[in-house]
């Protein structure tokens, strides 16, 4: 089932439930999609490539909105962005840990033969393409200095 129909089914299940955080979240979803579907020169159907990076996208942005309502004491503002950033994350691949993060830098940069930072730049494109929706790009450059730095 794609990306599309798995939302759809989610959103009647919300509409359902009168779940309106979900609804809200499963609404933004379907809207990226369409407007992705309908960029000059895009395909018809998304890959699964660039439904991950359009979910994270979206998970990001709310996680980001969250952090600055927090900053200025709105827990009542960030508390709906982090509802809805969970509602979107449940249609990602399931997180990895730090240290299989860790594990699959090791062995991107023993394959590269990469050496200092000057390398970070090959190294980070081979991780994140491998790890596309099972990490975020900040993990990932974080584990990457650490290991070549």
């Amino acid at each position: 089932m794609s990306l599309q129909q798995e939302v759809m089914t989610a959103l009647k299940a919300a509409m359902k439930a009168k779940d309106q955080t979900a609804l809200t979240a499963l609404r933004s979803v379907k809207s990226a999609i369409l407007l992705a579907q309908t960029e000059s020169g895009a395909k018809a159907e998304l890959t699964e490539e660039e439904e991950l990076k359009l979910l994270q996208k979206l998970v990001k942005q709310r996680k980001d909105s969250a952090a600055v309502y927090i900053d200025q004491n709105r827990e009542d503002l960030a508390t709906p962005e982090l509802e809805e950033a969970e509602v979107i994350s449940q249609f990602l691949p399931e997180a990895l840990s730090e240290d299989a993060i860790a594990q699959v830098v090791a062995e991107v940069i023993s394959e590269l033969k990469a050496e200092g930072m000057k390398d970070m730049g090959k190294v980070m494109g081979v991780v994140s393409k491998k790890l596309a929706g099972q990490a975020d790009g900040k993990t990932i450059s974080a584990i990457v200095k650490q290991q070549l730095g």
